[in-house]
């Protein structure tokens, strides 16, 4: 897999912005080196885009919906499009795991895994497309009341590097369906896999100036985006300090925005839980992609009675988990570039300076290059619910533990964070976990089980700093479109 992946970057090192069904560079010919988390060495470039080209590719997406066939597509149509670019999908899904692999570094097995979330997306919404319907509003005599679902217009979708496949499928189905046109703008450390994605929509038979996709850093590309008077509504995965600059920059136009902004997610494990089932689940869900997750569960409230067992199995685990390169397949890879790796490494150091204890710590493979980003996982315990691990999203693989004495106890903690967007709970008491998950304040709550975030099916979205409004699931799509009132008068 990995030398057909060779093979498809020595033939083509320059990846290309779509624009109105056309592959083009950047109007200045700028371009950004893509570096592999691996080892650090740059493979590929893509175009750096400026308030130009973001101006092109809106352009391209207004005529398309105002004039182009996408305007007057029936909604079934347009569900069709999005099955066959699953199919597309599902068809390169081995380049596409590579490609994806070897652009954010995470294993094979992970790329593998957001190939098929990304299918399902595209099923999804595929089916969903003419399946949202108005109603009708009793109303005084003499008068017909009723309510359409309409596409909001252009919509600007800024993706992040962490889930490049998946989140632009999610921005990318919902958008869609409802008849919106689009300018995705991935970030620029991750952003190849959503051109390749866009390259099949065209094979797919998607009208021109229907989805767009510009490259660029954040500050010109994306600023310029979030900012342009012909987008008429922003969605954005990312940190709560870009999505405040992204809010504001819409706001500007009086646009309304879809915003996923992190998390700081807790886990409460109860004396009563199956430890032995709760256990690999854990530690899975901090060490997923390298713990680069916004559902990522890096947080563990543990009641006091079990606390050493279960603190002691963790740190088994942790101690033999291995990071490496993204084709050795491994536990985790590395992180997405040398500043994320500084970050996380700045978090586990003053954790340690600041007297919290170190549990276990993982390892990376001998075979690792030394140019490459790599952390190993740390499991600190005993963590003071006030500290700054406690408190601040890392994004790395680092998790924390907690004691609590109580059910209220353990519902104070797993709300004492500015965020809330996922949280788990591990109780085989059935009115327990009925109280619980109604309790925590997270937009997803799972019971004896953790998704992180997964769940193409599932609304998901935050509460507090983690954002507002709500991607997958039909939820999604209202999201996307506005409610049109019709009223007739008819006596």
């Amino acid at each position: 897999m990995l030398q057909n992946l060779s093979r498809i970057i020595a033939q083509d090192k320059n990846f290309l912005n779509i624009i109105n069904g056309r592959r083009v560079g950047a109007v200045t010919g700028k371009t950004i080196a893509v570096a592999c988390p691996s080892d650090g060495s740059d493979f590929a470039t893509i175009p750096a885009c400026d308030a130009t080209d973001v101006d092109r590719a809106v352009s391209a997406a207004r005529l398309a919906f105002e004039e182009g066939a996408w305007s007057h597509m029936p909604a079934f149509e347009r569900g069709r499009l999005l099955t066959r670019l699953g199919q597309l999908v599902e068809e390169h899904g081995d380049e596409l795991a590579a490609l994806e692999a070897r652009d954010t570094g995470k294993p094979i097995r992970q790329g593998k895994a957001d190939v098929a979330a990304t299918i399902r997306y595209y099923e999804f919404y595929g089916g969903a497309a003419d399946k949202i319907h108005g109603d009708t509003i009793p109303f005084l005599d003499g008068y017909t009341a009723l309510t359409l679902r309409e596409p909001h217009g252009v919509v600007a979708g800024i993706t992040p590097w962490n889930y490049p496949m998946q989140i632009m499928a999610r921005v990318v189905g919902a958008a869609l369906a409802m008849g919106n046109t689009l300018v995705i703008k991935p970030a620029e450390d991750a952003s190849l896999s959503t051109i390749r994605i866009g390259e099949l929509a065209i094979e797919a038979g998607f009208p021109d100036g229907v989805l767009n996709i510009i490259t660029g850093f954040g500050g010109e590309a994306g600023a310029a985006l979030s900012a342009h008077p012909g987008v008429d509504y922003v969605t954005f995965t990312g940190s709560p300090v870009t999505g405040t600059a992204i809010q504001q920059a819409a706001a500007t136009n009086n646009r309304g925005v879809t915003m996923e902004l992190g998390g700081k997610s807790p886990q409460i494990v109860f004396a009563d839980a199956d430890i032995g089932k709760a256990l690999p689940v854990l530690v899975n869900a901090i060490i997923q992609n390298g713990g680069q997750t916004c559902s990522a569960g890096s947080r563990i409230l543990i009641e006091h009675s079990i606390y050493n067992e279960v603190a002691g199995e963790l740190a088994a685990r942790f101690n033999n988990l291995v990071a490496g390169p993204h084709d050795a397949d491994l536990d985790l890879g590395p992180m997405i570039n040398a500043a994320q790796k500084r970050r996380v490494e700045n978090y586990i150091t003053a954790a340690a300076e600041a007297g919290i204890e170190v549990v276990a710590r993982g390892s990376i493979h001998v075979d690792a290059p030394l140019s490459g980003f790599y952390v190993a996982p740390v499991l600190f315990g005993a963590v003071d619910p006030a500290a700054v691990l406690a408190q601040e999203e890392v994004f790395g693989p680092v998790l924390s533990l907690f004691s609590f004495n109580d059910e209220e106890e353990a519902i104070r903690l797993a709300n004492s964070t500015e965020y809330g967007l996922v949280a788990g709970v591990w109780t085989s008491d059935g009115a327990r976990q009925h109280r619980v998950a109604k309790r925590v304040r997270a937009g997803q709550v799972y019971v004896n089980s953790y998704g992180a975030g997964g769940g193409v099916e599932l609304p998901f979205g935050g509460f507090k700093r983690s954002g507002h409004g709500r991607e997958k699931g039909f939820e999604a799509l209202y999201d996307m479109s506005a409610t049109k009132t019709i009223v007739f008068r008819h006596d």
